[in-house]
């Protein structure tokens, strides 16, 4: 069976990190894909709404499929369009820092995030355990580039654990998928990196056969034309 894992940005080397990550858990066959339309990075709503379109052209040949990206992006449409199961990385980090205590925070990228991350909470029936939400204040692409990220993230993690007094935290972010074993050692509580989490929920729901149900609001969209730069989009 084949999982893929799509990053809603254009960022081949977040894609790189993205798949290592994926793969070091996964159990079968993990594909990560690049967007091949959208936003260098996905830092606003407007960078959201763009990213949509390039997460549903991937969306037909894989068993299973995970959104790389802390918003995500096009989750209910991709699960509209999808055979298989489609998760999102932020439901899947945080329903599973859910069961590693009473509470745990996000530590996202910039501040503007924030309000959308609570917004997340709320919508996957978790904010009753999220105590807190946290920015670094490093652009999304600085992540990989900057030597100095691991210890800004290290020390808003510890922050967040002793002001929220959380049981463990939830990286905010699919750039900061390759900082989750030296935060985990430096944080000293469970650190969840929602690409692996994602990747391993997937997999769970492919063992056990378990597919979106297609009765109801998930089925395949209507067919109708679409006009502009969509028209490729038309089923």
């Amino acid at each position: 069976m084949l999982v893929k894992v799509i990053n809603p940005n254009t960022s081949r080397p977040m894609t790189e990190s993205i798949e290592r990550s994926a793969r070091a858990v996964a159990g079968m066959d993990v594909r990560a894909v690049t967007a091949s339309m959208g936003p260098a990075s996905i830092e606003s709503h407007y960078d959201e709404a763009l990213a949509v379109p390039g997460v549903l052209a991937e969306i037909g040949d894989a068993d299973g499929y995970v959104i790389a990206c802390f918003g995500d992006p096009g989750l209910d449409a991709a699960r509209e369009v999808a055979d298989g199961p489609v998760v999102g990385m932020a439901e899947a980090a945080m329903r599973t820092a859910s069961y590693l205590g009473r509470g745990f925070s996000v530590v996202t990228t910039v501040d503007r995030s924030r309000g959308r991350t609570w917004d997340l909470a709320e919508r996957y029936g978790v904010a009753r355990f999220c105590r807190g939400v946290h920015a670094c204040g490093i652009r999304v692409l600085d992540l990989d580039g900057d030597p100095g990220a691991l210890k800004t993230i290290a020390a808003v993690c510890r922050y967040a654990v002793e002001r929220d007094e959380s049981d463990a935290i939830v990286l905010g972010c699919a750039g900061m998928t390759h900082l989750v074993a030296d935060l985990t050692a430096e944080v000293g509580v469970p650190v969840v990196d929602g690409v692996q989490a994602a990747t391993l929920a997937v997999r769970s729901l492919l063992a056990m056969g378990l597919r979106t149900g297609k009765t109801g609001e998930f089925a395949a969209p209507p067919p109708k034309p679409y006009g502009g730069l969509l028209r490729e989009f038309t089923r």
